[in-house]
């Protein structure tokens, strides 16, 4: 009797993991179907855009803001937070082509004026750049860090 009763509390166990999982939320199957970040390569070019999902650009408090123009020089202006430095001390910025996308671009800054950096080259006015988030963008992008 013993015998009979552990095969059913066995069998309801094996029956009940999966019902809890979906009430949790759901099997890590279809967790794992949706993409949370994406690398593609521009076809043609050296350029990876990393595209989210909505959740994750919010996980990673990913901001933006439109670059504007100089009225002194008439230069592109971004935020001095959106301007990132290679070890080498290269500058680059991530412009956001489409919503939820990124992509490094290079700029030269010819000036930092308060907490503005005003380019001698880069993204043209209008275009959105990354004010924050940037460096977990560059993680995803580089593959040394992953979005979860």
């Amino acid at each position: 009797m013993i015998g009979r009763s552990r095969r059913l509390a066995t069998t309801f166990a094996l029956l009940a993991i999966p019902l809890l999982a979906t009430a949790c939320g759901g099997t890590p199957a279809e967790e794992a179907s949706v993409e949370s970040a994406v690398t593609k390569q521009v076809p043609g070019t050296d350029i990876v855009r990393v595209e989210l999902s909505a959740d994750a650009a919010e996980r990673l408090g990913v901001r933006t803001v439109a670059v504007r123009s100089d009225p002194m020089s008439s230069r592109a202006v971004i935020p001095y937070a959106a301007v990132l430095y290679d070890p080498d001390g290269s500058t680059w910025t991530y412009a956001s082509p489409a919503r939820l996308v990124y992509q490094r671009k290079d700029i030269s800054v010819a000036r930092i004026q308060g907490d503005a950096a005003v380019l001698s080259r880069g993204p043209p006015v209008g275009t959105v750049v990354v004010t924050a988030g940037a460096t977990e963008i560059w993680g995803v992008e580089y593959g040394g860090i992953e979005e979860d």
